[in-house]
């Protein structure tokens, strides 16, 4: 990936939890100048829009941050060591939906929030769905919804305001296109 002429020269954590580290980082420009930028380092997530025909299954669960619950795709931290997005793809659909895949197709992977955090996303489409029980890990998990829509609503759920997780949207907006 270009640079464009800037260089990392060094970087702190000025704070650190679970998989997650907020750091300053210095940086010098094309032009010599230096300068300092604060962001989270992150390990990346998956997600995967998961079509059972012509449905969709959805997860409603709390969001902390935000202070409300959001309907969305599964999706996870690759918090596991040495886990790759695929792996934690089919991990997500087991805890969060009880389901196993016949068929996992990468859709894009994409930056998150590139101004404040080097997170990418990873994002997956499952087809041929096999229904094993649910293994939640987590309070959220626990306490979370699972929802089936056709996927033509959940596109038209997206245009409405009715889901605003932009993983989901993108996610589904990409496996509605043929």
């Amino acid at each position: 990936m270009s640079t464009g002429g800037f260089e990392s020269v060094g970087e702190r954590d000025l704070h650190a939890w679970r998989s997650f580290r907020l750091v300053e980082g210095k940086f010098t420009g094309p032009d010599g100048s230096r300068f300092t930028r604060t962001f989270v380092r992150h390990p990346g997530a998956a997600a995967v829009v998961p079509i059972d025909g012509d449905e969709v299954i959805l997860v409603r669960q709390f969001r902390p941050a935000l202070g409300a619950l959001l309907l969305e795709i599964p999706a996870g931290t690759l918090d596991h060591p040495g886990e790759s997005p695929s792996a934690c793809a089919v991990r997500e659909l087991a805890e969060e939906i009880g389901a196993r895949a016949e068929h996992l197709e990468p859709l894009v992977e994409y930056a998150v929030a590139p101004g404040v955090s080097t997170e990418w996303l990873h994002l997956f489409v499952a087809r041929g769905l096999t229904f094993t029980g649910r293994s939640a890990d987590g309070i959220e998990e626990q306490e979370m919804t699972v929802e089936r829509v056709r996927l033509s609503e959940a596109v038209a759920m997206c245009r409405d305001g009715r889901i605003r997780d932009a993983k989901t949207i993108i996610g589904l907006l990409l496996a509605s296109v043929p």
